[in-house]
């Protein structure tokens, strides 16, 4: 909000000074300071002219080695920069500017202006601070001529890039006048004359002023510095170094993007190096992979080519065994459709045979109850027989059908009648063990009707003796003392001969079929034919008994 020009510059610095200074500013306490405190206030001046436009303000290293270099060279001495340079090195927070504080005490440290007289230390940094802060362009006594009395006088000149100030002493107590430049001056170098060398003169709209300086080299400095100031006028700027620290600030700029557009361009090349690099390896790795390729390609041919061959020959070896084998087979059919019919009519002798076991078992159905147990262990056998003969049934019939496959499949064929050949086998060994038990049951049998024909032998015997012993006795016969004593003692017995004649009789009307039956009542019924039965005889048979 402050406009410039509507207060002193000067005394806003010093205040702002003393209020920092005080906290931060940090002096050698032993007096050792390179530099007193009022120069400590022209360089920080200093520092915030030449530092950066942003905050916290700092001054960047090509700043801080120019101001020493100016400093150095107001005292004609050579500034190191190589220690300079060892400095912001072993500070790497220095690297990107350093601060005001940080400046002072690198100063005051005296590591760059060692060997030199505070004294003269202070005359330079006054020098650097009027050229800079003051803009004061150039400063010195010259030799000037008067308007009125032309006398000649040696005043203090003080250049500016608008005004050139004279004065009676250096220490610029009294003022003596002033020559405004403006575009429209010059200046020009002016031949000896009056006893004075190395004149030059500034004209400007209004007056000439001629002036004559110590030697031709102040001349020549004189004449630039007042043709930089014409310039400056000209160019409308009102400070040598403001522009000069724009220009530097362009300077660094530009070279920061030189440099880094030259790292980004090394940066690039490395890359495309790198990628150079990279492709070269990968085309190496390519040609190596191509090689290998073509190795296998190679090996893999030759081993294909290989393994046809050793098909080829696998396929001749199998095609022969195929040949045999089928020779074989037929073969082998053959004996297998001659062992086939062997078996077909094998099963049909086992159909014939087993219809006569069943017409057998028909006529045995009616045997008698001794015969049970016989009778029920023959037909659980009669039942394994009937499974069996199924099983043999169903076995002719795969049998057939295996046959009728086996023109298909022939391979299969072999497999498959080898098992129904085993079946077969053990199919026949059971019915040979159904046979034997067959027989042995007939043998039973036999036994059995052997007892049965020795029992009714015995019967038949019976009867008869019974048929002899009992005879009729007519009405008014006399029975002797003999016959009848004889009679009576064996009538018990004939009681009891009729009571088992009479169990047996229900026995074998239960057990015997009708024509044995039909025989056996015809044998006791003829032995009873002549001698009708009478009352007397069964009140015979039946006294004792009662």
């Amino acid at each position: 909000q402050v406009e410039e020009g509507a207060f002193v510059k000067e005394n806003f610095d010093e205040l702002c000074w003393t209020l920092t200074a005080k906290k931060n500013y940090k002096p050698d306490r032993n007096g050792n300071s390179v530099v007193s405190h009022q120069d400590a206030f022209k360089l920080w001046c200093l520092f915030n002219f030449l530092s950066e436009d942003k905050y916290p303000l700092v001054m960047v290293p090509d700043e801080v080695e120019y101001l020493l270099k100016k400093i150095c060279t107001a005292m004609n001495v050579e500034l190191n920069s190589c220690e300079l340079d060892d400095y912001f090195s072993q500070e790497p927070q220095g690297q990107g500017g350093v601060t005001v504080w940080q400046f002072l005490d690198m100063v005051n440290s005296g590591r760059f202006l060692r060997g030199i007289e505070q004294e003269a230390v202070s005359m330079a940094v006054e020098e650097v601070y009027q050229e800079v802060i003051e803009d004061v362009l150039k400063q010195g006594y010259l030799w000037k001529k008067g308007q009125l009395r032309r006398n000649w006088s040696e005043r203090w000149f003080t250049l500016k890039p608008s005004v050139l100030s004279y004065y009676m002493s250096e220490e610029r107590k009294e003022k003596k006048g002033s020559i405004a430049l403006d575009k429209h001056c010059c200046v020009e170098v002016l031949p000896d004359r009056d006893g004075k060398r190395c004149m030059f003169c500034v004209k400007t709209s209004s007056r000439t002023y001629e002036m004559s300086a110590s030697d031709t080299r102040q001349r020549q400095e004189w004449t630039l510095a007042i043709q930089t100031a014409i310039r400056l006028q000209a160019e409308g700027k009102k400070s040598l170094h403001k522009d000069l620290k724009q220009k530097r600030r362009e300077q660094r700029e530009q070279r920061e993007q030189r440099k880094a557009a030259k790292e980004e361009e090394t940066q690039r090349l490395k890359q495309l190096q790198e990628e150079k690099e990279r492709k070269l390896q990968e085309l190496e790795l390519l040609k190596e992979a191509q090689r290998q390729a073509e190795i296998l390609l190679q090996e893999e041919e030759q081993r294909r080519r290989q393994q046809h061959e050793e098909m080829q020959r696998t396929l001749e070896i199998q095609l022969r065994e195929a040949e045999q084998a089928r020779a074989s087979m037929q073969a082998e059919m053959v004996l297998k459709e001659a062992e086939a019919e062997r078996q077909r009519k094998r099963i049909l002798e086992l159909e014939e045979m087993q219809e006569h076991l069943q017409e057998a078992l028909q006529q045995e159905v009616k045997a008698r109850q001794d015969e049970e147990s016989v009778r029920y262990a023959q037909a659980r056998l009669l039942a394994e027989e009937e499974e069996k003969l199924k099983q043999l049934m169903k076995l002719k019939e795969e049998q057939e059908e295996y046959i009728m496959q086996t023109q298909r499949e022939k391979q299969v064929l072999k497999q498959e009648m080898e098992n129904k050949n085993k079946c077969l086998e053990e199919a026949q060994k059971q019915l040979e063990e159904v046979r034997v038990n067959r027989q042995r049951v007939d043998q039973d049998v036999m036994a059995a009707q052997r007892k049965l024909r020795q029992a009714s032998t015995n019967v038949k015997h019976w009867n008869v003796q019974m048929n002899r012993l009992m005879h009729p006795i007519g009405p008014g016969e006399k029975r002797t003392n003999v016959s009848g004593g004889g009679f009576t003692g064996y009538q018990p017995l004939l009681s009891r001969r009729g009571s088992s004649l009479k169990l047996k009789q229900k026995v074998e009307d239960k057990s015997s079929d009708p024509p044995r039956d039909n025989s056996e009542e015809n044998v006791s019924n003829g032995g009873n034919s002549g001698m009708p039965p009478s009352p007397d005889v069964d009140t015979m048979a039946t006294e004792p008994t009662n």
